[in-house]
């Protein structure tokens, strides 16, 4: 079970942003890319699931082996790939609770049924620690920043996904919400792999990388492990 990306570029708007990336994350593992704004980390996230808007001029990206770079991110989203947003978006008159489970049925062959749906439901809640009342509000809608990262990995957790890229998790989270949060991954990364895509340190003192990559005007420029990350609390992206 592996994300393998070789020498990746993409293009926004016909401008080059992201420069020939390579990348592995596998099963149990956490890969951080760190870098300043502006240097390709989110370009790389929307450009890995497929979104029209950012386009893949050259490279490969391989899931357990499986040339996926062209795939449609519902195509991506069926073989494994997961992507957890920066900003979620607000989707009024829609449940959370019908939500999730009509993204599981969406992406899985086999249909599961409501009281079945509901027991995993809580299953996950509890561990990620969330209040049961969110299942029944519209999903996002009138929720805190953290509350709003938590039903992101409680969607990554329902949908069980091979390769789970966060993007800016931790961006807008106070001290006890990056807890819980970081918490939630920890207690999902040993079933599948993780590329955390951070500008900040301090998620990194909750969740121990396996590798730290930094990225720059669209490369990885360094690679190390996790005392690269507190170099770059230090001194910053130099």
């Amino acid at each position: 079970m592996s994300l393998e990306i070789k020498n990746l570029k993409v293009e926004v708007e016909g401008k080059q942003i992201v420069k020939g990336i390579d990348l592995k994350v596998g099963k149990g593992k956490v890969v951080a890319l760190m870098g300043p704004n502006g240097s390709g980390k989110s370009t790389l996230s929307f450009a890995l699931m497929g979104h029209p808007r950012y386009k893949i001029t050259s490279g490969k990206i391989l899931l357990d082996g499986k040339d996926i770079t062209n795939a449609k991110p519902d195509e991506k989203s069926r073989a494994g790939l997961f992507l957890s947003f920066q900003y979620p978006k607000e989707i009024s008159g829609v449940t959370a609770s019908n939500f999730l489970r009509t993204a599981l049925n969406t992406r899985n062959k086999k249909q599961i049924s409501v009281l079945d749906f509901h027991k995993l439901l809580q299953e996950k809640m509890n561990l990620l620690k969330i209040d049961k009342s969110f299942t029944t509000r519209y999903l996002n809608e009138g929720f805190s920043g953290g509350e709003k990262k938590r039903m992101e990995i409680l969607q990554m957790s329902i949908l069980e996904p091979k390769i789970g890229i966060l993007d800016e998790t931790d961006s807008g989270l106070d001290v006890d919400s990056l807890k819980i949060v970081s918490e939630g991954i920890n207690k999902l990364k040993k079933d599948m792999g993780i590329l955390l895509i951070t500008h900040y340190q301090r998620i990194l003192d909750y969740i121990t990388p396996d590798e730290v990559h930094i990225i720059k005007e669209g490369k990885i420029v360094k690679s190390g492990g996790k005392e690269l990350a507190l170099e770059v609390e230090k001194k910053g992206f130099q």
